[in-house]
Order: structure tokens, then C-alpha cells, then sequence
């Protein structure tokens, strides 16, 4: 009897051993199914479940494995290849539902992983732990994909919206020659009146750009041959003081009827203008709300700025209501933009410079990294900032421009005093300064002369400034009449 009473706790406890050791292999055996779908999705059911359908999804992600490997070997050797893939609007939206399918395939795997680990036959710990982990799961790839997914159609609605013109224009003698406006917004003035126009002229192939800053309280200018505001205007538009290059929106507002083929009669009227001004043939136009530039500003986290000296916030007809204090610093979206409208105890052309002066900041220090991490908030700000006539077919031709234009010196030609009298413009010579600044002439072996092509200084005598920019109206304003604008800013 003894003995038989002392063998059996040891058949017990060799039980107990063995129920142990099959629940931490069975536990062991749950984990490694719900690894192997994070891995490689279906190796668990060709492990342990339905094979057929294991073979299915493993064929198909190595499908989808091989694609992505071709497109990113393409891409890095053809990068307009991937700017076209990044803003074809039905790549984008087939994208986005392959993102939706694999987070719901995915999700379906992991819980058919689960199912597979038989949580049944575990210890309450180790359902638990079981749970966790897939939930985690299912939250970190299921989540990550469906916010990826949301992001493509963010990126594909902001694309659609915001470019959705069709009509395409090729270079003009080897450049593109975008026309910029900023608007002096209100909520009873948007979009009728451009108080910054500026011409982007981009080589087609190295992306070297020309900035052309036209004065908006320009007059007596002509008009494109052949244009409908040159119909109307013959001789120029010389009708007075009221006759300035930014009263050209309320004029076309006010004569619908001559614009009824164009989507802005503001925008195209001033078009006009500048095209007979400079002799550039326009291919696309933006303008820019400058109010809700603030909000774009924001959404890219500030831009760092050269305050000269104070610049006031508020005056002319208002109330001057604080300064922005002198120093490198980076401004907020409401800094940013009363540096580059403020006009208190300044002139136009000082602000024009300041504006050169942003828009050299927004394209050297608005990185790729900062576009991809804040596109959402960016596309929110843009939707309501900015109008423009370029086709989404074109953006895998400036996205490559804008980069290589990015690592360059960007020069700047103003048509202000004291090169120009704004009253009373020398159109030839306007003409003969863009010409120049597009193709220097070769310099004379003389040194007598440190002007350049255009008749102006590189830089103005005067290393003092007025109101924020270096220089001052007497001598010109650095920005406006540079060689390089991040170093005259």
C-alpha cells in the first residue's frame, strides 16, 4: 500500500509537467502563426491551414514585391517616371484601393492566424497575451495602411482640385514662364487685385530660374499684339493714374464679356499686360491668396527670415497693432506674411524685395522630407491659397524643375526706380533687361564698369536698409536686382 500511495503524486506532478509543456509549445506554436502573417502574409496557412489559400496570398505578395522592386529601380533611374506615378490622379486612386485591400487582407490573416493558434486550448494568461499581441497587430499594419490609403486620397483630391485645367503649353525658346500673382485678399476682394506679380522664367532643362518682378502701380504700358486688352487699348493703357498694371482685374470684372472663353478674365487681362511688358510668352499662371498663404506658412512649421529692421504689422489706413523685431529668426505663418505685405513706413518696392525675399526662404528651406510628413496640412492650406491654370499632367515636368531650381542661385530683374520710372516705363529697355538676364552677354574685358547687362549694379551702393530690405530706393533694392537672392535677403 505504501508504495502505491507514494507513485501516485509522482504520475500527478508528471501530468501536471505535461500539460505545462504542451501549453507553452501550443503558446509558442499561437505566437509563431501570428509572426509569420506579420512576415510573410499566408506562410501560416500554408503552415497550418488552408494551403490553397496560403500559395494565394504568398504569390501575391511576392507579385506585389516585384512591382514595387521595378517601379523603385525605374524610378531611381528615370525620376520623371515616379513624379508621374506621384501625381497621375488614376494611378493615385488605384493605389489607394490596393492599400484598402491589403490592410483588409492583412487583417483577415491575422485573425485566421489567430484562429489557427486554437486560443481555446491556451491558459487564460496566454489568451490574453494572444489578444494583445494581435490586436497590436492588427492596429499598427491594418492602421498604417488605411492611413496611407488616406493620405494617397488626400494627395489625389488635392491634385484633382487644384489642378484640374487640361490645357497643356511647351517651353518658349528652351523656358517656361509662369506667371505669379499674390492677392491682396479680403473677404470683398479676392481675386480682384494682384499686388505682387511676379514672372517665374524656368530653363526647361537645368531648372535655372529668372524672377522678373513687374510694379503693380505700373502705367502707360502696352499690351500682347494682338490680345484683347490691346483691341481695347491700342495706344496703351494710358487712362491715367487710375490705369495701374494691378487695377487690370476690376477693369476685365467689369468687361466680362470680352473674356467669356477664359476662367479668370482678371488673371488672363493682366496676362496681357505682362506679356506686352516683358516680351515673355506666358505659359501658366498662379495666384496666390496671400491671407491664406499664413495658413501654408503654419503647415510647413515657420520659415526662417532676415529682419532687417522692425516691420511694422497693420498700418496704411489701419492701426499699426505690434512689430516683427530685427533678426534671423523663423516667423509664424502671421509674421511671414505681414513681412511680406507690410508697407507702413516703406514703399512698394521695398516690399517687393521682401517678397523675393519669402519666396527664396519657401523654396530653399521647404524640403521633400517637410512636403511628405506635413502633406495633409499642406494640402488643407493650399486648397484655399492658391489658383492656378497648370494641368496635374505637368506636375512630373516642374516637381523636377523645382528641385534642381532649388539648389541653384536664383537671380532677380525688377522694373523699378532707379532703373525704371514707373510712370512713364521704357518698354525697350524692360524688353532688353529680360533678354539680358536670360542670356547675359559675354562681359567686356574692360573694368571701367561693375554694371551689369541690365544697367544696374549687382548690388546696390548702400549696405544700409530701409523697412526690412537691404538697400533703398534711391540705389535699388538688393533683392530686386540680384544675381543671387538668398545672398542679397
Amino acid at each position: 500500500m505504501a508504495t502505491i500511495s507514494s507513485t501516485v503524486p509522482s504520475a500527478s506532478i508528471r501530468r501536471t509537467q505535461y500539460d505545462t509543456a504542451v501549453s507553452r509549445i501550443r503558446f509558442r506554436r499561437a505566437i509563431a502563426l501570428s509572426l509569420m502573417t506579420v512576415l510573410l502574409p499566408g506562410s501560416a496557412q500554408l503552415a497550418a491551414g488552408n494551403k490553397r489559400l496560403g500559395w494565394i496570398v504568398i504569390r501575391t505578395v511576392v507579385a506585389l514585391a516585384v512591382t514595387l522592386l521595378l517601379v523603385g529601380l525605374i524610378s531611381a533611374v528615370f525620376n520623371s517616371f515616379a513624379f508621374w506615378l506621384l501625381t497621375n490622379t488614376f494611378i493615385l486612386g488605384l493605389v489607394r484601393l490596393v492599400l484598402i485591400g491589403l490592410a483588409l487582407g492583412w487583417a483577415f490573416l491575422i485573425v485566421d492566424a489567430w484562429r489557427l493558434g486554437d486560443p481555446l486550448s491556451l491558459q487564460r494568461k496566454q489568451r490574453l497575451v494572444m489578444v494583445g499581441l494581435n490586436a497590436g497587430l492588427c492596429i499598427a499594419l491594418v492602421g498604417s495602411l488605411l492611413y496611407a490609403s488616406h493620405v494617397v486620397g488626400v494627395q489625389r483630391k488635392f491634385i484633382a482640385t487644384m489642378f484640374g485645367a487640361s490645357a497643356v503649353t511647351g517651353a518658349h525658346d528652351g523656358r517656361f514662364n509662369i506667371l505669379l500673382l499674390g492677392g491682396d485678399s479680403g473677404s470683398d476682394r479676392w481675386g480682384l487685385r494682384a499686388d505682387s506679380i511676379t514672372v517665374a522664367s524656368i530653363d526647361a532643362e537645368t531648372g535655372h530660374t529668372v524672377l522678373f518682378g513687374l510694379p503693380r502701380n505700373m502705367l502707360n504700358f502696352p499690351f500682347a499684339k494682338g490680345s484683347i486688352m490691346a483691341k481695347q487699348f491700342p495706344r496703351g493703357y494710358n487712362c491715367g493714374s487710375e490705369c495701374e498694371l494691378n487695377s487690370l482685374a476690376t477693369y476685365a470684372a467689369d468687361h466680362k464679356q470680352l473674356f467669356k472663353k477664359y476662367r479668370d478674365p482678371g488673371v488672363e487681362a493682366t496676362t496681357q499686360a505682362v506679356e506686352g511688358i516683358t516680351g515673355l510668352k506666358i505659359n501658366y499662371w498662379a495666384m496666390v491668396n496671400l491671407r491664406g498663404f499664413e495658413r501654408l506658412v503654419d503647415a510647413v512649421g515657420g520659415v526662417k527670415l532676415r529682419v532687417r529692421d522692425r516691420i511694422p504689422i497693420g498700418g496704411v489706413g489701419a492701426p499699426i497693432t505690434g512689430y516683427i523685431q530685427p533678426g534671423y529668426k523663423k516667423l509664424n505663418g502671421f509674421q511671414t506674411l505681414w513681412f511680406a505685405r507690410s508697407r507702413a513706413a516703406a514703399d512698394d518696392y521695398s516690399r517687393m524685395a521682401r517678397q523675393k525675399c519669402v519666396m527664396s526662404a519657401m523654396l530653399t528651406q521647404l524640403s521633400p522630407q517637410t512636403v511628405v510628413t506635413k502633406f495633409e496640412e499642406i494640402a488643407a492650406a493650399s486648397e484655399s491659397l492658391v489658383s492656378t491654370n497648370l494641368p496635374a499632367s505637368q506636375l512630373s515636368t516642374f516637381i523636377p524643375l523645382a528641385l534642381k531650381a532649388k539648389d541653384q542661385k536664383i537671380k532677380t530683374v525688377s522694373f523699378v526706380p532707379p532703373q525704371i520710372n514707373t510712370g512713364r516705363p521704357d518698354i525697350d529697355k524692360i524688353q532688353r533687361m529680360v533678354r539680358d538676364a536670360i542670356d547675359p552677354p559675354k562681359p567686356a574685358k574692360s573694368k571701367a564698369s561693375s554694371k551689369t547687362a541690365s544697367g544696374s549694379s549687382q548690388t546696390p551702393a548702400t549696405t544700409g536698409s530701409t523697412s526690412g530690405s537691404l538697400g533703398n530706393i534711391r540705389d535699388g533694392y538688393a533683392a530686386n536686382q540680384s544675381q543671387d537672392l538668398a545672398g542679397s535677403c
